[in-house]
């Protein structure tokens, strides 16, 4: 298991050690889920499970028939 030091401002470490006592963490284990958090690359079930559930959400063709006119773009 590796070891790393890190150097906080006072009031960074305020914050740190307030949120580990709450989570009822010791100070190391806090940072080491904090960075396992960071370090995640997929997508949770719940954002994945969004597309397709919005059952009344226009079609991007209605989306693009309903777009009026462009506005006349200011000069430079």
């Amino acid at each position: 298991m590796g070891q790393v030091t890190i150097y906080l401002d006072d009031e960074t470490e305020q914050k740190m050690v307030a949120n580990a006592r709450a989570m009822n963490l010791s100070k190391s284990k806090w940072i080491a889920s904090v960075i396992r958090e960071k370090l995640v690359d997929e997508w949770p079930a719940t954002v994945r499970e969004l597309p397709g559930s919005w059952q009344d959400f226009p079609s991007l063709n209605e989306l693009r028939a309903s777009g009026g006119t462009d506005v006349e773009r200011e000069s430079l």
